[in-house]
């Protein structure tokens, strides 16, 4: 969905396409089928009598000051626009003493970027929310459950918006052309179809972005030829020549991609998690951050299935910091290839959770005399190391039977290794082991 001017005329020229194109009802809403139609609840929110606060909640470019627009349009409201960057408390406070001051009709308070504000800025308006003096509607690229109160979130619906397809943006284009008031005006200027195409992918679902680069390459054919009737592809691609995605190197892009990129490995697709990585590096990800995640994942979720996994991700690490970048990214690549590839086991991952939380549970048990040390004659004396069985001295390195935990907690297996790859052979080592332990701890065994 894209933004415009108000009805009532054509806008000026100087305004940018994005905004003179702005939908003025639903019918010329491009985009958010999920939400939008007969039934849907962005129209219902647009039709609801009387008005609930709402937060929208989507990428750059979909839509969400076009929607809030509409809202207060459909319902007669008076529409009052503030942006969490730029605005403060005091201004808050003075939509608010406005919204006072004419209780005739409703006020929608439009707050772009609400996730900007902190717990004291959204605390200062939510009293008028309650009392029903505005209507609140907030909008937001960030995640409303990490960066909203929740005594804000409880009074607003939130709805969801999502990139507008390449679909969607191609019909937005030709609408900026067909159109000689609000578009591109006179003379009409041609595009061909590849470089409608072009043009709506560089934007990557940001309706702003495609109107925009529209607008960008129409100044330059015109600046080249005054009466230019086409837009070359050779400008279009000129134009859209260094892209742009959509990645906020910390926020809900960010935390999407990189649980895309560990899942797709865990599940052993390496293409998938080439795809990932590739596209975490194209947003502008700092591959030393990829470095340690991959690490991560040679622990977690290969473990002792294939101890190489560690080895090769740190090397891989390393190669990066000496190769930098972009020859040292092929080494990261390699790395999430072995281990999407590579037997799988979270066995380690597992244990180590479980042990900590049992050690966590039991407080300071003692450790048992026989494993302490005793350096001096008064440890000696004490009882510390009596018994100890040095397990190189026993048959296979092996003091059956012995036990290492403390006599409160008994015996405890946390590991319980998978029976892929190397730890098939592991499991089958403690199989024996633990026979072994069992036969010499069973009745009549000395």
């Amino acid at each position: 969905m894209a933004g415009g001017a108000e009805p009532g005329g054509a806008p000026p020229a100087w305004q940018p396409l994005a905004d003179r194109l702005r939908p003025r009802n639903l019918a010329e809403v491009v985009g958010q089928q999920h939400l939008l139609g007969p039934g849907k609840p962005l129209t219902g929110l647009i039709e609801a009598r009387p008005l609930h606060s709402a937060v929208l909640w989507g990428p750059p470019g979909t839509g969400k000051t076009t929607l809030a627009r509409l809202v207060a349009q459909a319902a007669g409201a008076r529409f009052v626009a503030l942006s969490a960057v730029l605005a403060g408390v005091k201004d808050v406070r003075e939509a608010v003493a406005a919204a006072q001051g004419e209780r005739e009709r409703p006020t929608v308070l439009f707050l772009d970027e609400v996730h900007r504000f902190n717990k004291a800025q959204q605390d200062a308006f939510l009293p008028f929310v309650e009392d029903g003096t505005v209507v609140f509607i907030g909008a937001t690229t960030e995640n409303p459950s990490f960066e909203l109160n929740n005594a804000l979130l409880s009074r607003a619906r939130v709805y969801v918006l999502k990139p507008l397809e390449t679909a969607d943006l191609v019909t937005l284009l030709r609408r900026a052309l067909a159109d000689p008031e609000r578009g591109l005006g006179e003379p009409a200027l041609a595009v061909s179809e590849a470089a409608l195409l072009r043009l709506a992918e560089a934007a990557d679902g940001d309706a702003r972005r495609a109107l925009n680069l529209l607008d960008l390459a129409a100044g330059v054919a015109r600046a080249a030829d005054a009466g230019a009737r086409s837009i070359a592809d050779d400008t279009v691609a000129e134009v859209v020549a260094g892209g742009w995605r959509r990645f906020d190197r910390g926020g809900d892009v960010f935390h999407d991609q990189i649980s895309a990129l560990h899942k797709s490995v865990r599940g052993s697709d390496p293409d998938a998690a080439l795809y990932w990585f590739a596209r975490m590096l194209d947003g502008g990800c700092d591959p030393r951050y990829l470095a340690r995640r991959l690490v991560r994942m040679a622990v977690e979720d290969i473990g002792l299935a294939d101890p190489r996994a560690l080895t090769l991700t740190l090397e891989a690490w390393d190669a990066y910091e000496r190769l930098g970048s972009p020859e040292g990214e092929l080494a990261l690549a390699q790395a999430v290839v072995f281990l999407a590839c590579a037997a799988k086991s979270n066995a380690v991952y597992v244990a180590f959770d479980a042990a900590r939380e049992e050690a966590a549970r039991h407080g300071s048990l003692d450790v048992p005399l026989h494993l302490r040390n005793a350096p001096t004659r008064l440890m000696k004396s004490l009882g510390h190391g009596a018994g100890y069985r040095y397990a190189h001295d026993e048959p296979d390195a092996f003091a059956a039977g012995e036990s290492y935990f403390p006599p409160g907690l008994g015996e405890r297996h946390y590991y319980q290794p998978a029976g892929r790859g190397m730890e098939g052979r592991i499991a089958e080592k403690l199989r024996e082991l633990r026979d072994r332990n069992r036969a010499a701890r069973a009745p009549g065994k000395s």
